[in-house]
């Protein structure tokens, strides 16, 4: 196992948020944190200025975070009047505006139905991410607003919904895997062969095989026999952790949502790595009991990777490696 990277910062003092016109001068950025994690943000983040629920706010340029579902770049402090101005002054500075409303609801509401309709319709897989610019804003008092007009998330408070299907795959797994690929804007194509490790009962490998691609499905556990029928899909019964990737050969991508510790993921990743047959990688680090902040933060720093808390997310990450 890897050595130990060094501890990480102790969480901030109690959060409180600020009277009107607390937010003073400086750079400064706003990161939602996904519902149930605000901790584990506030542990990546550090020290932080105040909060507003889920909002957390901080000094300084956006940080390097993973329990973020959107992060708001610049956000700024407005005063207003009236529901009227709110939304007049909001206008000015662009057109599409998301609210995140989690006190003084019904007036910020009041306020987005003056704004321009933002499509709330769930996408539909293949499609790409919307490409408008998208702002965010809150009411921290009846009279001030919190506004950014960038934001990192396309998707209104980086909560991206699908069109669902209900009768082809064995469980909802497989949207965290659509996600995955919408926000990368890329995935498997027709002929890619891709590698599907603790495929059981065959979500991951079920939307795979629709992208086009020969899937080799591989855990001790049986797939659902209607997924273990497609063609595409060579279903392996064998253990994730004890695969010798020269066995297998090369492979374009390798996906993995198996249940395990993360320190065992990350000693699997990294076999796969060194043995040079895979570049790219999409897996899912499941917690077990409270969060292992000292393995992601190793899964963070590998090269050419990613780490998120995708929308579709419970308690655990998502690692992108794409080169």
């Amino acid at each position: 196992m890897p050595r130990t990277p060094p501890s990480p910062p102790l969480l901030p003092p109690p959060v409180t948020t600020p009277a009107s016109g607390g937010l003073g001068k400086g750079q400064r950025t706003a990161y939602l944190a996904a519902a149930g994690f605000v901790g584990e943000l506030m542990h990546e983040i550090g020290p932080i200025e105040f909060a507003s629920d889920r909002l957390l706010v901080a000094r300084g340029a956006p940080r390097a975070v993973a329990w973020a579902q959107n992060i708001w770049l610049d956000p700024r402090e407005i005063r207003i009047a009236s529901i009227a101005d709110a939304a007049r002054q909001l206008r000015a500075i662009q057109r599409n505006w998301a609210p995140y409303a989690p006190r003084h609801h019904r007036r910020a509401m009041l306020i987005q139905a003056q704004l321009p309709v933002v499509s709330a319709k769930p996408l539909v897989f293949g499609s790409p991410a919307p490409t408008a610019p998208l702002g965010s804003w809150t009411l921290l008092d009846t009279n001030t607003v919190l506004a950014s007009p960038r934001c990192t998330s396309a998707f209104p408070n980086g909560e991206v919904h699908f069109v669902e299907d209900r009768t082809g795959p064995p469980s909802r797994a497989y949207l965290k895997l659509w996600e995955a690929l919408t926000l990368i804007g890329s995935g498997p194509g027709p002929d890619d062969v891709c590698l599907d490790l603790g495929s059981s009962p065959g979500g991951w490998s079920w939307a795979l095989a629709r992208l086009g691609a020969r899937v080799i499905s591989v855990d001790k556990a049986p797939l659902a026999p209607e997924i273990a029928e497609l063609p595409a899909i060579e279903y392996r019964a064998e253990s994730a952790f004890a695969l010798d990737p020269a066995a297998v050969g090369p492979v374009d991508w390798l996906f993995c949502d198996v249940v395990c510790y993360p320190a065992r993921l990350l000693a699997l990743v990294e076999r796969w790595i060194a043995s040079g047959t895979c570049r790219r990688f999409v897996c899912t680090i499941k917690f077990q009991g409270a969060t292992d902040h000292p393995i992601a933060a190793w899964f963070a720093q590998i090269a050419n990777s990613t780490l998120r808390h995708l929308f579709h997310n419970k308690h655990e990450l998502t690692w992108i490696k794409l080169a």
